[in-house]
């Protein structure tokens, strides 16, 4: 009772609830939370030694970031893979991104050829998986796969469009993770470098082409054989 009491602007209960939004997080991405799975705002707070108020304050901050659902008079879920929102973002994408990286192909400088080459490079050497984070891909490839995909598109010069890149890569980073999982025969490193050989070639054709038929790989993985679920 002494917790809810707090103002909801306090520094302290801010803090905490950025903890619990990350623990919660790092839950959902490294697979501890099934897709379809209730999140139960009573467990949580039980689980983890805090308030309800600041339990429901991360799970709206995860329903904005894609990572939760709330669901009309049942509280929230982690998302279905059935969930229509994923090829709505994965049509956006698909629609967006090529269009993107074509300007970025035609409008890049020299520094941005080196900063492509620079991204790659970490991304090709980064792990993608390791035993203690869990069946999905690492935090450290995660971020390394993000910058690679983003310095792609900054030859663009356009801040608009980068930032629309910015919210639909954060609304679709959970489903990314369980389209690794399902598909791991995918060759994923073959197709960034592809990606970076066509945009450092100045190949606008082929370097939209490519990051078309990605996107389309990471989107199909999640209906093309329900049986996988769990």
């Amino acid at each position: 009772m002494t917790q809810t009491g707090s103002s909801t602007g306090s520094p302290g209960k801010q803090m905490l609830s950025e903890q619990v939004y990350a623990r919660l997080r790092d839950a959902i991405m490294r697979g501890e939370f099934a897709p379809g799975d209730a999140l139960k705002p009573q467990d949580l707070a039980r689980e983890q030694g805090v308030s309800l108020a600041v339990v429901r304050e991360a799970l709206v901050r995860a329903v904005g970031d894609g990572l939760a659902d709330r669901l009309h008079n049942r509280g929230f879920a982690v998302p279905a893979f059935s969930d229509r929102r994923w090829q709505e973002i994965a049509e956006a994408r698909r629609t967006v991104e090529p269009a993107v990286l074509r300007l970025s192909v035609e409008r890049g400088d020299v520094d941005w050829e080196a900063r492509v080459r620079a991204a790659h490079h970490r991304l090709a050497r980064t792990p993608a998986f390791t035993p203690e984070e869990g069946r999905y891909y690492t935090s450290a490839w995660a971020e390394a796969h993000r910058v690679f995909h983003r310095t792609l598109l900054e030859g663009c010069g356009n801040p608009v469009l980068l930032e629309t890149f910015d919210r639909m890569w954060t609304a679709s980073e959970l489903v990314r993770r369980w389209s690794a999982y399902r598909d791991p025969g995918r060759d994923g490193a073959e197709e960034h470098r592809r990606l970076e050989e066509a945009a450092l070639a100045r190949d606008a054709d082929t370097a939209s082409a490519v990051l078309l038929r990605h996107l389309t790989l990471t989107a199909d993985a999640l209906v093309d054989d329900p049986a996988r679920d769990g």
